[in-house]
């Protein structure tokens, strides 16, 4: 009931929907940078949409299924394939005992989630087994999966209850569902707490010229390169709360995008906030892609962030019912 790491990804890494309720002790939440992948994915195979994925940059690393397990891969693309035959990604995957995962080129995206139907046999660190690589605790032995590695499944699914060749189940995740992910994406944000303290001439800046990602970024934050912005005067500013998605203007007029592994306060100016809804097209980006900025309501990204909701919800009873079938 295991998987076996036979060539080193990377970055590999475990991850859930992060740690929460710990921030007021300095303690970041982590987890997986594309959560709606996440969510989908575990969805797809009868999980808690909160159950541990495996987050994988490329080159991807190769996996030796030592069990029958059923799988499901998403976000980014990088050519999966079972022993050799091309797997799709969004769709459920039946893979056989003593099965090769292994990948080829880099189609799109910037992290490719895996989830096993069952999850994997992880201990939580406060209530968490997303990986805290600054900290080295969570997930597996606080650090990136390295060659050698066994991962444990929670369940073993009996060949008597599932046809264990390798092969796609006959559904999939709708195209609705799917973010829609792209190197050169239009991100939509609302106004920080300090958006006004930008000058006139540096709002408009923000939102009509293109960014791009910085080599030097990880998964604590994008650092953006573009055209300096200002402040209309300098202020000095007490070190306030932060989140996924929140933009930081930097005292050389740059910008950072805060990701999964943000720190909990920061003190530079909280210019705006990447809506919920448009975190996992954020979070497929890597260096040299490209942003641009659209400004919107909270109303319209409470709007967003509500629709999604509601079609995750009928997906949830669709896969009830092909699980309840295949069980």
């Amino acid at each position: 009931m295991s998987l076996l790491f036979i060539q080193t990804g990377l970055l590999t890494t475990l991850q859930d929907l992060g740690r929460t309720g710990y921030r007021q002790l300095g303690i970041n939440p982590n987890g997986a940078m594309d959560g709606r992948a996440a969510r989908l994915l575990n969805v797809l195979l009868g999980n808690n949409e909160n159950e541990g994925i495996l987050e994988m940059h490329f080159p991807p690393p190769k996996i030796l299924f030592e069990t029958d397990a059923q799988i499901a891969l998403g976000g980014a693309d990088f050519s999966a394939g079972i022993n050799s035959e091309p797997i799709e990604n969004w769709r459920p995957i039946g893979v056989s005992k003593n099965s090769l995962l292994t990948f080829g080129a880099k189609k799109e995206g910037a992290r490719l989630s895996l989830a096993v139907r069952g999850g994997f046999k992880i201990a939580k660190w406060l209530g968490s087994l997303s990986t805290n690589l600054k900290a080295k605790t969570g997930g597996f032995e606080g650090r990136a999966l390295q060659k050698g590695d066994r991962l444990y499944l929670n369940r073993e699914i009996p060949e008597s209850r599932f046809a264990m060749r390798q092969r796609p189940l006959n559904y999939k995740i709708s195209s609705h569902l799917i973010p829609n992910y792209s190197r050169s994406p239009k991100i939509r944000v609302m106004a920080g707490r300090e958006w006004q303290n930008l000058t006139t001439e540096s709002q408009n800046r923000f939102l009509r010229q293109s960014f791009f990602i910085r080599p030097d970024s990880d998964r604590m934050g994008f650092r953006l390169k573009g055209s300096p912005l200002q402040l209309g005067e300098n202020v000095e500013l007490v070190s306030s709360a932060v989140g996924f998605g929140t933009i930081q203007l930097l005292p050389d007029g740059e910008l950072i995008i805060l990701l999964a592994d943000h720190q909990t306060t920061g003190g530079y100016p909280r210019i705006a906030h990447v809506v919920a809804a448009d975190l996992s097209v954020l979070a497929q980006l890597g260096a040299g892609d490209q942003i641009n900025f659209d400004l919107i309501s909270l109303a319209e990204a409470e709007r967003l962030i509500l629709q999604f909701e509601k079609q995750l919800n009928r997906l949830k009873i669709g896969c009830r019912f092909k699980t309840y079938a295949e069980n």
